[in-house]
């Protein structure tokens, strides 16, 4: 019983350290459809530039931590665009019920990057992600390059020293 205990864990410690959190280190973004605030669908992959890094994270209005980790990087949002070529994309998982509450909520925050609603949670699913908050690091050539599971406070700062790392 014990091993087992530990084996749950140190399986947790794991996944929410980012090291297994959605095994898609390496791979390429997939396809899926997503909405954006004016409710125009839009290929997620396609709308990304080639040599332009990105911050991706899965968030939802009802989820603290996922609020919290986006308005910690509000200040950094300019920053992360200048000198290092990152662009921060908010993936809203709120399912079409809440669609006016992301709108209502992103409007009042006047949060300075992309938002857009995955609300069947296609492109979530299809990137293994099981919770949220879920940020992902894409490199210039669309390939995750770094994955973090939950958010404690500081976190952004860890997304931006393997930004400075990754970025040239």
């Amino acid at each position: 019983m014990k091993k087992l205990v530990a084996t749950i864990l140190l399986f947790n410690l794991a996944f929410t350290s980012g090291l297994l959190a959605g095994g898609e280190e390496g791979k390429d973004l997939p396809t899926a459809m997503v909405e954006d605030l004016t409710g125009q669908k839009v290929d997620f992959k396609s709308m990304l530039k080639p040599g332009k890094f990105y911050v991706i994270t899965f968030w939802a209005t009802w989820c603290v931590p996922c609020k919290k980790e986006l308005s910690n990087m509000v200040d950094l949002a300019p920053k992360w665009k200048d000198k290092l070529n990152t662009e921060i994309i908010a993936v809203s998982t709120d399912d079409s019920r809440a669609k006016s509450k992301v709108k209502t909520y992103v409007t009042g925050e006047d949060w300075p990057f992309t938002v857009l609603l995955d609300m069947n949670q296609d492109l979530m699913r299809s990137l293994g992600i099981q919770q949220i908050p879920f940020t992902l690091i894409v490199n210039g050539e669309g390939k995750i390059v770094y994955t973090h599971n939950s958010y404690v406070e500081g976190d952004e700062f860890e997304i931006e020293n393997k930004l400075s790392t990754m970025v040239k």
